[in-house]
């Protein structure tokens, strides 16, 4: 497994893990083409595994998704993204990385908390469709 930059030709493999990964809303492809630089892809011969979005702004970023095919779940593929991002915000010379994640995927705050990432604060239904709260996570870079 390799990780890397999104290229254009990722996109539509990166929109369908999007849709599985997140049926209730989705991003369109659209949205995945325009932000190639900010998209890191986890690819094994040839397929997309999985993928994350980082944004900034000055000096703070926003870790806005990261997805995992379900059948490549539980092999190492978020923890590798997981470690590339935080090696591109400090290359970036970011701040900090935030992000939300729903308070019942322990799965998902374990990860972050193993990579440093702190529970902030809390965001009363911020989910919808099923409503749940999102749990703020930081990292201090």
């Amino acid at each position: 497994m390799i990780i890397r930059e999104a290229r254009q030709e990722d996109i539509p493999a990166v929109a369908a893990l999007e849709a599985v990964c997140f049926p209730e809303e989705p991003w369109p492809e659209r949205l995945f083409a325009q932000a190639t630089e900010r998209l890191l892809v986890a690819v094994e011969d040839g397929t997309v595994l999985g993928y994350a979005v980082l944004f900034s702004v000055l000096d703070e970023g926003s870790l806005d998704n990261i997805a995992v095919a379900p059948d490549h779940r539980r092999q190492g593929v978020a923890d590798a993204l997981l470690d590339a991002m935080v090696r591109r915000a400090r290359e970036k010379d970011l701040a900090f990385i935030t992000l939300e994640v729903r308070q019942g995927n322990l799965p998902a705050i374990a990860l972050y908390e193993k990579h440093g990432f702190a529970q902030a604060g809390r965001r009363t239904n911020y989910y919808e469709r099923p409503r749940e709260d999102a749990i703020l996570m930081t990292l201090v870079l």
